[in-house]
């Protein structure tokens, strides 16, 4: 058996991860129905951040032998600007751990200057991770393809080889930081998706839905960013508009006064909501229901509204005729991970009494689930979705891509059947966007011969 002390740093720290993976497991198993709700919270939130931070080390700490261990026997380490070097990057890494517990301590009305400053860095850190392992990866690259061609190697200076790559890396990540954080600061993109639907009746040709997904009210967005997304939505005067999760990452009774503006919304046929993952982060989706109702939100939680030209009743009616679309909900297939009791994604129940002779739109958060709903109910005409961000910051963009079976924008499944998937209004805890850009979304639906 190997000796824990004989291991190294980072499979220490990939163990702890492990650790304290498992412990999440077995306090949701068997200390859920036992300890109070808010006690159940904060301990479920902060084995979340323990986990992140436990992986995170292990990118720290190829990061301070880059940026740092591997320059120590270089003569200019006793210099103050070496030191001041060292002390920099512990600042940095040290921001970067921080920033998962600041949605313990620092969620507040508007950001805290902390927070930001500690999810920038988080931002930043990812980036640097990729560019130090990318260039170190085409430098053993390059070194093989010589070897293999008979090619000496021509070789710079040690110590300016070693010092040589931390620097790109960190140039490449202010450049990017940057302009990340700029793109992420502008007001999130007007975009308007025509979409053609059959059954569509024709007192309802040119509805128009407005989408907004992923705000992530909590450490890094605020009451502020609420207010613009309210006043943008507004001047599009929609007719409905839809929230598909992720819209909070805190307690109701914290992010209170912050989500606030949602009341203001003016949609002619009612504003409606469905629960994202990190809903069901906050362990307080019951306290949200009650929030949002008390601003006009419509919560559909496994449920649905049949909505005609003059308004919208709860699924169960005959929706005042034929003239009218079924406006269904699901909760987010997480809720079932995490065993949430009362909830997880119920498409039957959802979808009770929408026809395939109606137009059918549902909301569901993940695209993971859009694609299960439609092997189950290919009838279904549109799919509203986010959850991916679309990716919201390089590197991140690939993985996404590759994890979720629609990415972003409008996807044809079917002749009759389309999916939309929401880059976002906002973001997630890192304030900064590369490779794609918030948005709102104005879908105009229009019948179809």
């Amino acid at each position: 058996m190997v000796n824990f002390r004989q291991l190294s740093l980072g499979a220490k720290a990939a163990l702890a991860a492990g650790t304290v993976f498992v412990s999440m497991i077995i306090s949701r198993s068997c200390l859920s129905e036992s300890l109070e709700l808010r006690a159940w919270r904060w301990l479920f939130r902060l084995q979340l951040a323990l986990f992140a931070n436990s992986l995170m080390l292990i990118g720290s700490l190829y990061i301070w032998r880059s940026a740092v261990s591997n320059l120590s026997h270089s003569p200019a380490t006793e210099s103050a600007c070496f030191q001041l070097w060292k002390m920099a990057v512990v600042a940095f890494l040290a921001l970067a751990h921080s920033s998962f517990f600041t949605m313990l301590f620092l969620v507040a009305e508007e950001p805290y200057v902390f927070s930001l400053a500690a999810y920038s860095c988080l931002g930043a850190y990812i980036i640097m991770v990729f560019f130090l392992c990318t260039l170190s990866g085409m430098e053993q690259a390059y070194q093989l393809l010589a070897w293999h061609s008979g090619r000496v190697v021509g070789s710079l200076d040690k110590t300016r080889k070693l010092a040589l790559r931390p620097a790109l890396a960190v140039a490449v990540t202010a450049v990017l930081s940057i302009a990340g954080l700029l793109n992420a600061a502008q007001p999130p993109v007007v975009k308007t998706v025509e979409v053609p639907i059959r059954q569509l009746p024709p007192s309802m040709d040119n509805l128009k839905i407005v989408l907004l997904s992923d705000i992530h009210l909590g450490p890094t967005v605020g009451r502020t960013k609420m207010e613009m997304f309210v006043r943008m939505v507004n001047t599009l005067e929609p007719d409905v508009t839809v929230i598909v999760g992720d819209l909070c990452d805190a307690e109701a009774s914290v992010l209170r006064t912050a989500v606030a503006p949602l009341g203001r919304v003016r949609s002619r046929l009612g504003t409606y909501f469905v629960t994202g993952n990190h809903e069901y982060y906050t362990s307080d989706v019951s306290n949200w229901f009650a929030l949002l109702e008390s601003l006009n939100v419509r919560p559909l939680h496994n449920e649905n509204v049949k909505i005609s030209a003059t308004g919208a009743q709860r699924g169960g009616g005959d929706g005042g005729g034929d003239a009218w679309i079924c406006l269904a909900g699901v909760d987010d297939i997480e809720a079932d991970l995490l065993h949430y009791s009362g909830h997880g994604m119920d498409l039957e129940k959802a979808l009770g009494g929408c026809s395939p002779d109606h137009t059918t739109v549902l909301l569901a958060h993940q695209p993971l689930a859009a694609k299960r709903a439609l092997q189950a109910r290919p009838d279904i005409n549109l799919i509203l979705s986010g959850h991916t961000h679309a990716g919201q910051i390089f590197p991140l963009n690939v993985a996404s891509y590759l994890l979720n079976p629609f990415f972003a924008g409008l996807y044809q499944v079917a002749q009759a059947t389309f999916v939309y998937v929401s880059p976002g209004t906002a973001y997630y805890g890192i304030p900064m966007r590369l490779g794609s850009r918030a948005e709102i979304t104005q879908l105009i639906l229009q019948r179809a011969p």
